[in-house]
């Protein structure tokens, strides 16, 4: 699913078994570009899929529910995104197209990459959400463990998040500009900052 497509008006009545969800994540995905997770609520889902304000909670229970949904389906998307990457020659170079990879995602959809890794959901009250997370873990975990990390690597793989996600975090707020004389490039950022990682496995 395209979160940033828009979402197809029609009467409520005329929508097919799934389609009535995936019009109310469009929706909800729409709103959640424009302005964040704060902008998301579940009487104006109702008004952009054109259906009634009781639809969406045929579906959902409530807006956490269906920001769930939303987050759970970035996470599935990221986890597509790592298992879709060229075939790398060796693992360490794996590991920096992940973290390339992890980097342009937040960048392309910055409101839904916070609304997976922020504080707004409990993942652990979502076991779908949770699953979904795991995913991601669990391609980078793999990675990790193919360096030559014993398994099962929790606090490398942990590692390897954590420099990514600062990388991501410090793009997406623009916290560096400022302090360099010319303009911030985030791919070659990214793989400097995988590199130095993986010299600093090395010697763990």
């Amino acid at each position: 699913m395209d979160f940033r497509s828009r979402p197809r008006h029609r009467n409520a009545g005329s929508y097919h078994h799934g389609e009535l969800r995936q019009a109310l994540l469009a929706a909800a995905a729409e709103l959640l570009a424009g302005g964040g997770s704060d902008a998301v609520g579940m009487r104006e889902i109702a008004r952009r899929a054109s259906v009634s304000h009781a639809a969406p909670y045929r579906h959902y229970a409530n807006r956490e529910a269906l920001l769930a949904d939303l987050a759970a389906i970035g996470f599935e998307q990221l986890a597509a995104r790592f298992a879709g990457l060229p075939a790398a020659t060796t693992p360490e170079r794996r590991l920096v197209e992940m973290a390339r990879s992890y980097v342009d995602f937040a960048r392309e959809q910055p409101q839904l990459w916070r609304l997976m890794f922020g504080n707004t959901l409990d993942k652990t009250q979502h076991p779908a959400l949770l699953d979904a997370s795991r995913l991601v873990l669990a391609n980078l975990r793999a990675t990790v463990e193919a360096l030559g990390v014993p398994a099962p690597a929790t606090h490398q793989t942990l590692a390897a998040w954590a420099f990514a996600h600062g990388v991501a975090r410090l793009v997406l707020d623009q916290r560096l500009d400022a302090h360099l004389d010319a303009p911030l490039d985030a791919d070659a950022l990214v793989q400097e900052a995988a590199w130095i990682f993986l010299r600093g496995l090395r010697h763990t």
